[in-house]
C-alpha cells in the first residue's frame, strides 16, 4: 500500500528540475491572477530565463533486496484528486505546457539587474509623493471654496440681520418719536366732520403738522383713540409729535381761536393770500381784494378799468379768529390805508405832478427797492427826476412783478433772463417809459412818506453798495453809474458769484 492513498507515485526518472518547477508553479498563478511573491516591477523588468535541462545520467542500478519493498506498489486504479490537491500538486499536463513567450526588448533597454529595480521603486515612490501633494492640494482648495462658500453665507445672513435690526429700529423710533419737540409756530387746522384717523392724518401731514399721516394713524390705533379724534377747527404747532398731535385732537375744539395777522409792508395780493391761509382764514383772498364797495381806485386817480385792489391793502397786524372770512381782512386793510393815505398825500401829489394813484405806485416801487430807510426819499428822487427828463425807470423790481403775474406765483427768486429783461410787458420799466400801469407792492407808511417827500438831489442812477451791507450807491452821470456797477460786479466775483456780504454788521 503505498504512503499517498491511492495517488499513483510520480516516476523519479525523467522529473523536472527545481527552476522549472519553480516556472510551472509562477505560469498557474499568472493564470489564475494570484499575486506573485516578488515584486510587480521586478518581474515587469526582469522576465523569467528559461531554465536548460541538467543532463541526465543512467540510472544506478541497485540490486533488488531480499524481502518485501519499501513502499507498496500503486494501485491498478488511481483514486481522483480533489480540486485542493490539483492546485497543490502539479500536474502532469502541466510537464508538458510550453514556457510562455520572452516579451519583447525594447530598443533602448532600460539597465537590467538591481541597479534597475532600484531605479524603477524610485520613480514610483516619486510619482506617489506627487501625486499625495497634488491630492492635498485639490483637498486644500476644494476646502477654501467651501469655506469660502460658507463665510459668504454667513456674512449675507449676518448683514441681512442687521438691516432688519437697524429697519425695525428706524420703525420703532419713526413710531415712538423719543428724540421729538413739541414743534414750533402755529398752524390753524380744520377737521371736517366724520373725518377718519387716515384722514386726519393726510390733513395733518399736509400742513406740516406731523410728518407722516402713517405713523400718526398708527400711533393712534396703538394708544387706542382713533375713534377719541374730534372734527373742527384747532390751533396746533408744526412739526409737532404724533402723541402732541392726537393729545390735541383728542378735546373738542375751541369756540374761538384768536390770531394775529401779520402783513409785511411791500407784499402783494398772492404773498398776502398764502400768508391768510395759513392764519385760518375762511374764503379766497385773491378773489375778495379783487374789488370793494368800501374803496374805488378811481376815486385817487386810477383808470376805470383798473383790475384789483393792489397797493390798497395796507400792511400791518390784525386781530382775528380763526375762521373768519377773508372778506372782513381786506374790510379792515382798506380802512387802515384810508387813515394812512389821506388828503395830505393827495395834496403832495398834485405838488409832484403826479395823481394820488401814481403816487401810490411810486410808494409801491420804493418799498421793494430799499432797504435801509436813509435810502427811501433818494430813491423817490431818482424815480421823479426820471420821469420828468423821458427817462425809463430801469428799476428791475417791476419786472420781477411782472414775472409773478405772467407764472401766476406769489414769488419769484430766480435770476432775471435776457428775454425777461426786454419783455414787452407794460411792468417792464427798462423798455418802457413812465410808471407801471398799478402798483407792484402794497406800501407802508414809510415808502409812502418817502413818494409825497423824495429827497431834493439830482440823481438819475443808483445800484447795490459793494460792500453788501444793503444801501445804494447813487450818482448823477453815467459815467460814475458804470464804475459804481464795476465796483458791485467785482465784488460779486470776488464772493464766488454771490451777493457781497455785509462786514459791518
Amino acid at each position: 500500500m503505498s504512503l499517498f492513498g491511492n495517488r499513483p507515485q510520480r516516476p523519479t526518472s525523467g522529473s523536472r528540475t527545481a527552476a522549472e518547477r519553480e516556472a510551472a508553479r509562477k505560469e498557474r498563478e499568472r493564470r489564475r491572477g494570484a499575486p506573485s511573491d516578488e515584486p510587480a516591477a521586478a518581474q515587469a523588468i526582469d522576465p523569467p530565463q528559461p531554465v536548460l535541462p541538467e543532463p541526465q545520467q543512467a540510472p544506478l542500478e541497485v540490486p533488488p533486496a531480499e524481502g518485501p519493498p519499501l513502499l507498496p506498489e500503486p494501485q491498478s486504479e488511481a483514486q481522483p484528486l480533489t480540486e485542493e490537491q490539483r492546485d497543490l500538486e502539479p500536474q502532469a499536463e502541466d510537464e508538458q505546457t510550453p514556457l510562455p513567450p520572452l516579451p519583447a526588448i525594447p530598443k533602448d533597454p532600460l539597465p537590467t539587474g538591481p541597479l534597475r529595480s532600484r531605479t524603477s521603486r524610485r520613480r514610483g515612490h516619486r510619482d506617489s509623493l506627487l501625486e499625495r501633494r497634488a491630492n492635498r492640494l485639490r483637498e486644500h482648495r476644494a476646502t477654501r471654496r467651501s469655506s469660502g462658500g460658507h463665510v459668504t453665507k454667513a456674512r449675507v445672513a449676518a448683514l441681512t440681520g442687521l438691516l432688519l435690526a437697524l429697519a425695525l429700529l428706524w420703525f420703532l423710533i419713526s413710531l415712538f418719536q423719543p428724540f421729538h419737540g413739541s414743534g414750533q409756530g402755529k398752524v390753524i387746522v380744520e377737521i371736517p366732520a366724520n373725518s377718519s384717523s387716515s384722514q386726519i392724518g393726510s390733513i395733518l401731514s399736509r400742513d406740516g403738522v406731523v410728518s407722516s399721516s402713517f405713523f400718526f394713524d398708527a400711533r393712534a390705533l396703538l394708544e387706542g383713540k382713533r375713534s377719541d379724534l374730534h372734527s373742527g377747527r384747532f390751533q396746533l404747532r408744526r412739526d409737532m409729535s404724533y402723541s402732541a398731535a392726537i393729545a390735541a385732537l383728542s378735546k373738542p375744539p375751541p369756540a374761538k381761536i384768536p390770531v394775529k395777522v401779520l402783513i409785511p409792508e411791500g407784499e402783494n395780493r398772492r404773498q398776502i393770500a398764502q400768508i391768510v391761509s395759513s392764519d385760518g382764514m375762511k374764503g379766497d383772498y385773491l378773489a375778495a381784494s379783487a374789488h370793494s364797495r368800501l374803496l374805488d381806485p378811481a376815486h385817487y386817480g386810477a383808470p376805470r378799468d383798473t383790475p384789483d385792489l393792489e397797493g390798497f391793502l395796507f400792511p400791518a397786524t390784525y386781530d382775528m379768529n380763526a375762521g373768519t372770512p377773508v372778506s372782513r381782512l381786506v374790510t379792515e386793510q382798506l380802512v387802515a390805508f384810508q387813515e394812512n393815505f389821506g388828503e395830505q398825500e393827495i395834496h403832495r401829489a398834485k405838488a409832484l405832478g403826479v395823481t394820488p394813484y401814481q403816487l401810490l405806485i411810486v410808494a409801491s416801487m420804493i418799498e421793494r427797492e430799499a432797504q435801509i430807510p436813509s435810502d427811501r426819499p433818494k430813491i423817490a428822487a431818482v424815480i421823479y427826476n426820471r420821469l420828468r427828463v423821458g427817462m425809463p425807470l430801469g428799476i428791475d423790481a417791476s419786472i420781477y412783478y411782472a414775472v409773478e403775474l405772467e407764472k401766476g406765483i406769489a414769488t419769484y427768486t430766480g435770476e432775471l433772463t435776457e428775454s425777461q429783461l426786454h419783455s414787452n410787458s407794460p411792468y417792464n420799466t427798462r423798455t418802457h417809459k413812465g410808471l407801471p400801469p398799478t402798483p407792484i407792492s402794497n406800501p407802508g407808511v414809510a415808502s409812502i412818506t418817502a413818494a409825497a417827500h423824495p429827497a431834493h438831489v439830482s440823481y438819475l442812477y443808483y445800484v447795490a453798495g459793494a460792500d453788501g451791507c444793503g444801501e445804494q450807491v447813487f450818482s448823477t452821470t453815467a459815467a460814475q453809474f458804470e464804475k459804481d456797477v464795476a465796483a458791485y460786479r467785482q465784488a460779486v466775483n470776488k464772493n464766488g458769484g454771490k451777493p457781497p456780504a455785509c462786514k459791518h454788521k
